[in-house]
């Protein structure tokens, strides 16, 4: 690989390299050796963390604070579409793709590496390189890195996110909650089965649960605005014979919020919603009556930047791109990014990457996902020049 390239070309082949050759979560190794032989070929020693992730530092010409940047670095089980643009990059591993920008990410954070590592002599203190494994899979490898000391002695973090929903080179950033809580949730009804000519001496959990279905946005959304959250059912899996009533039902969704207090509140309207219907339910009269089991299984917390890096980090980022909005909506997408946030200070940004021009308009996660590649400076860019103003001046960005 020439590093001797002029930055932009070098970044957009790293990226196209990592597209060519994706692993799923955890499962990352060919793409950590590729990271470790960048690195090296810097100069930039690393090792190996969260077992398939890679960790390393780079320190400038005397003491000072430490900020880590972190790019995750695993692919989606997705089957990539040929497109007029992938010809040349498209996945060579059936079944697994690059599809929400990841490889943009690690080729970004390489990009900020390689001009850090060339300006040694500017800068007091450390940058901490994060190549996280397994962002896409909750529990996530965000978890793992904290535990094996991944941000030990970090005083902040940043990060990005490149989005196919929002226009090219647009830069989304807010102080205080940005990305959403995700939790999966669980319902198991339990009625009494029978033949459907004796209705009077079943309970149908088919009947309570469309019930709860129907009832639970309304009643949510008495307590949370509709703004606030979202909720859905993914699974419902029922009986097997067409004229038995069955004797349990399962319903399996996901909820998000943007307020930990939310989460409570969606699971305890759950709970009352579904006492409610064991009660009408039952056959008292024939000592019969139904029961449930709620299950919610906490995913990746809200996302919440530091407000007073954010605002800092805004002031550099405006001074320096036409467009940057920074009051931009929290979005109800989830990252465990937001678990490094509540260990340390810091900011997690968007940049856009939607092109009408060039045919860049499918979301993340489309099996024709692309990026324009023109974005990937302008990630370095914002990455390096909010690191390189934290190092010079730390007591702005944290109180």
């Amino acid at each position: 690989m020439n590093i001797l390239e002029p930055l932009d070309e070098w970044i957009i082949s790293l990226r196209r390299q990592f597209h060519r050759d994706p692993e799923l979560s955890f499962k990352e190794y060919r793409t950590q050796k590729k990271i470790m032989s960048v690195l090296g070929d810097l100069g930039i020693s690393s090792r190996k963390i969260a077992d398939s992730g890679v960790l390393a530092d780079i320190s400038g010409k005397g003491p000072g604070p430490c900020i880590a940047i972190r790019s995750d670095i695993d692919a989606l089980a997705a089957t990539e579409k040929t497109t007029a643009l992938n010809e040349t990059y498209i996945s060579g591993n059936p079944g697994v793709m690059h599809a929400c920008g990841h490889d943009g990410h690690m080729a970004i954070v390489l990009g900020v590496s390689r001009l850090f590592q060339e300006q040694r002599d500017k800068f007091n203190g450390t940058v901490r390189l994060i190549f996280q494994p397994a962002e896409e899979v909750p529990p996530g490898g965000a978890v793992r890195v904290i535990e094996e000391g991944g941000i030990e002695d970090v005083d902040a973090i940043i990060g990005l996110h490149i989005f196919g929903d929002v226009d090219s080179g647009k830069i989304n950033i807010r102080p205080g909650p940005f990305m959403a809580s995700s939790n999966r949730f669980t319902v198991k009804i339990f009625g009494k089965g029978g033949h459907h000519s004796t209705p009077e001496y079943c309970i149908d959990p088919i009947k309570m649960a469309s019930e709860f279905i129907c009832s639970l946005n309304s009643l949510i959304s008495r307590k949370v605005p509709s703004s606030d959250y979202v909720l859905g059912f993914g699974t419902i899996n029922s009986g097997k014979q067409f004229n038995r009533t069955p004797d349990e039902i399962e319903l399996v969704g996901s909820f998000r919020t943007f307020d930990d207090n939310d989460i409570e509140t969606i699971k305890s309207t759950m709970s009352s919603l579904l006492d409610s219907l064991i009660d009408s339910y039952s056959l008292k009269e024939q000592g019969v009556v139904p029961s449930y089991e709620l299950n919610v299984q906490y995913g990746y917390p809200v996302l919440f930047n530091d407000p007073v890096f954010t605002n800092a980090a805004s002031e550099i980022l405006k001074s320096r791109f036409p467009d940057v909005n920074s009051e931009a909506s929290a979005i109800f997408g989830a990252e465990d990014f937001a678990y490094y946030l509540r260990e340390v200070p810091g900011m997690y940004a968007i940049i856009g990457t939607r092109n009408l021009e060039k045919g860049i308009v499918e979301g993340n996660h489309s099996s024709s996902f692309d990026i324009d590649e023109d974005v990937l400076i302008i990630g370095v860019e914002l990455l390096h020049s909010v690191a390189f103003e934290f190092l010079k001046n730390p007591g702005a960005y944290i109180k």
